[in-house]
């Protein structure tokens, strides 16, 4: 695709303007880049992260699973109906932000306050592998607003990637190549219309060297 010469008024002053603009162009390109590169940086950490949390989470269901199979084996699934109902516990999840590149990124904590349905539990008829199973359910709840945060961040992360990839390839390929293509044909063309006063100037000369020559 060929690049647009555009041209508002061809004077020298103009061409000043233009080299200024493709500097500060050139400037803001590489700003750019340097944010770009960061935000794919942090994107491909994200992405990282995101995998090992999911499979944490897939062992962490697999121990889970397996816990409450065994504390039903156990106990009965009416008792350990009851039990888990009297264990439940009240989860405040506090949200937060951190910025990246400009990006604001949800930070999720979870807040853990017991109620009081869990606070007066009576201790009856429980064994460690019902409390290893609970442990091991609130790991896994734990786990999975980790995984939400990793996820909400990469949906942040790629919209962001895609919107400064589109500016970098306007200034790539749209803004500082026309600018730099306008700066040449100005340039080109003050060049030769100072061929042509120059040239003009000798003839001018020249027929005043003769003129005078005739003239004695």
């Amino acid at each position: 695709m060929g690049v647009k010469v555009q041209v508002t008024r061809p004077t020298k002053m103009e061409l000043t303007r233009l080299k200024r603009r493709l500097k500060l162009a050139t400037r803001i390109q590489k700003i750019v880049k340097d944010r770009l590169s960061i935000l794919v940086m942090e994107f491909m950490q994200t992405v990282r992260e995101c995998a090992s949390i999911k499979e944490s989470l897939l062992d962490e269901f697999a121990e889970a699973y397996k816990g409450l199979s065994l504390s039903t084996g156990y106990h009965g699934y009416m008792n350990l109906e009851q039990e888990l109902m009297v264990s439940e516990k009240d989860i405040r999840i506090n949200a937060g932000t951190r910025n990246v590149a400009g990006v604001r990124m949800p930070i999720f904590e979870i807040e853990k306050s017991e109620s009081l349905q869990a606070k007066s539990r009576p201790m009856i008829d429980t064994s460690s592998i019902l409390d290893r199973s609970i442990e091991l359910s609130q790991k896994c709840l734990e786990t999975l607003i980790q995984l939400a945060e990793l996820q909400n961040s990469l949906d942040l992360l790629g919209t962001e990637i895609n919107k400064v990839k589109r500016v970098n390839n306007a200034l790539e390929f749209i803004v500082i190549p026309g600018i730099d293509a306008t700066i040449k044909y100005l340039t080109m063309k003050f060049e030769e219309r100072d061929r042509e006063e120059v040239a003009r100037l000798k003839y001018v000369k020249q027929l005043i060297e003769k003129k005078e020559a005739y003239a004695f």
